[in-house]
């Protein structure tokens, strides 16, 4: 009886130990079994590849057979294409399928809204989606806004250049042939050849201003930079302009540092008590810059007014600037033209600009001067009662800082002459007619 219990035993142990051998290397299999969860988490890109991805300046995503997102760049997030571990954009979706299903690459070219803006502005991008490996799928996506907002501008800007040029050479083949049919009559001629050079001062100004405009687009004006006196640049603005302001009886005053001021009256004038004050920069680019905004001035003032040139120096956090404002009498711009007046080619209007000779061009070189410069041009202007331009620009602090004399010439330094910096009243935005 002994013995067959003690069989019975021996007999039941063995099961158990038989049993729970099966069960453990049951539960190793199956510990060793990839399941769906470990496909999404553990990577099973081929070596070198997360490195690649992670240097790419594209946005990339990898993607398993199940549409799960297996990794993903910073960028793809920032654009909006991954959310919530899916990707987000279903025709990029329907490009992975259709690759995945027959293992070819494909690209295109999407307009994606933009996530949160409230604009109606699309986000141009260039997808392109590869097989990697057997079971995933490579999408690369490049951000292409940039590259077409530029190429629209140039686009725009190649229109207008051959729209204003063809509007001058036009002229002058017609008064050409005007000239050519009127042989016989000498006044018909004169008046003809009259209307010739017009246009042909016209088109020599076109092409100057896209010269200039190309060299402060591409040149570095720091290279040959140096403290520019900015008296002798109001004196330069101003005889550019004298000849205008004197047909048309406009007074033009400049006061600089509220040291003492310039008087212009058909272009006659004096430089007393003058204060002294640079900029750093490079002094033809600055000249043609102010050039520009003293002209604009003269030329959309209304006969016997009045245009007025101030400059001071004001404290900024990052170093003194210096302020030089022009303000006008003029026609004044409207609010929804002033964010497009430094725009290259726009006239705020077009048949009094052509009037006068502007090719549109003009703010433009002066943002672009300003700009390269560490500065700025902002605009203050009313209907009906004119503008105030003002060009801020970093002083020139070595040639301030210089010896003694903060910033004068040698021989004022050795005077003991010290700069005036009392604030200077600023010339009213619309003074009255002068009589």
């Amino acid at each position: 009886m002994n013995a067959a219990v003690a069989a019975a035993a021996a007999i039941a142990g063995v099961c158990t130990g038989v049993i729970a051998m099966l069960a453990f290397r049951w539960s190793e299999r199956d510990q060793k079994r990839p399941t769906r969860t470990s496909l999404h988490t553990d990577p099973v890109l081929p070596p070198g590849v997360d490195t690649v991805l992670s240097v790419l300046r594209s946005s990339a995503v990898v993607l398993d057979e199940s549409d799960g997102v297996v990794k993903a760049s910073s960028a793809a997030y920032a654009l909006g294409l991954v959310r919530g571990g899916k990707l987000a954009v279903e025709p990029m979706l329907q490009m992975a399928r259709d690759t995945r299903r027959d293992g070819e690459i494909r690209q295109v070219e999407l307009d994606l809204p933009r996530r949160g803006t409230g604009r109606g502005d699309a986000l141009a991008v260039s997808a392109r989606v590869a097989p990697l490996g057997s079971r995933l799928v490579l999408l690369l996506v490049e951000d292409l806004t940039e590259a077409r907002r530029i190429e629209a501008v140039r686009r725009d800007f190649v229109a207008n250049v051959s729209h204003e040029l063809k509007t001058p050479v036009g002229a002058l083949s017609l008064l050409s042939e005007a000239v050519m049919d009127a042989s016989d009559d000498p006044e018909a001629v004169e008046r003809f050849a009259g209307r010739m050079q017009n246009e042909a001062t016209r088109l020599t100004n076109l092409v100057q201003e896209l010269i200039d405009l190309s060299r402060v687009q591409n040149d570095d004006p720091l290279e040959d930079a140096e403290p520019v006196r900015v008296d002798e640049l109001v004196g330069e603005a101003i005889d550019r302009c004298r000849h205008q302001a004197g047909t048309k009886q406009i007074t033009m005053a400049a006061a600089i540092g509220g040291a003492g001021s310039l008087s212009f009256e058909g272009g006659g004038g004096s430089r007393e008590g003058i204060a002294d004050l640079h900029v750093w920069g490079n002094r033809g680019q600055l000249a043609a810059a102010l050039g520009n905004l003293v002209e604009n001035a003269v030329n959309y003032s209304p006969a016997r007014t009045r245009v007025g040139i101030a400059a001071r120096r004001v404290n900024a956090p990052g170093g003194d600037l210096i302020e030089i404002a022009v303000t006008d009498q003029g026609i004044g711009i409207s609010d929804k033209d002033k964010e497009r007046i430094f725009e290259r080619f726009y006239r705020v209007d077009p048949a009094r600009s052509r009037a006068t000779g502007g090719t549109g061009l003009g703010l433009a070189i002066v943002k672009h001067v300003a700009a390269s410069h560490g500065g700025e041009v902002t605009v203050w202007s009313s209907e009906g009662q004119g503008s105030t331009f003002t060009l801020r620009l970093p002083e020139a602090g070595a040639t301030r800082d210089r010896g003694s004399g903060h910033g004068l010439g040698d021989e004022d330094a050795h005077q003991g002459i010290r700069p005036d910096t009392t604030a200077y009243e600023p010339i009213p935005a619309a003074p009255e007619v002068l009589p």
